[in-house]
């Protein structure tokens, strides 16, 4: 047991297994569409109009939203890990 005088060598957190690196990109997609429509219905709010698209068009632009999202912070993941940034 450590008093807390010396660092650990050791990395924080759990193992970048590919499991755990599928579902943080997940959350993190998710996390990045509902943002996004977060954004949209405030913009309708503010601004007191309409968006150029409908709510099907907000749907699909949020779930590419999301994809974009996830893929990034999949593929981004190992590199910040790597230069111990996260």
């Amino acid at each position: 047991m450590s008093d807390g005088g010396e660092e650990s060598t050791a990395t924080p957190g759990a193992p970048a297994t590919p499991r755990s690196r599928a579902r943080s990109a997940a959350l993190w997609g998710i996390v990045g569409g509902v943002a996004f429509l977060a954004l949209a219905q405030g913009y309708r709010l503010v601004a007191a109009a309409s968006l150029p698209i409908g709510v099907g068009g907000l749907a699909l632009v949020a779930v590419g939203v999301a994809a974009a999202s996830a893929g990034l912070s999949y593929l981004i993941e190992a590199r910040l890990r790597a230069k111990r940034r996260t």
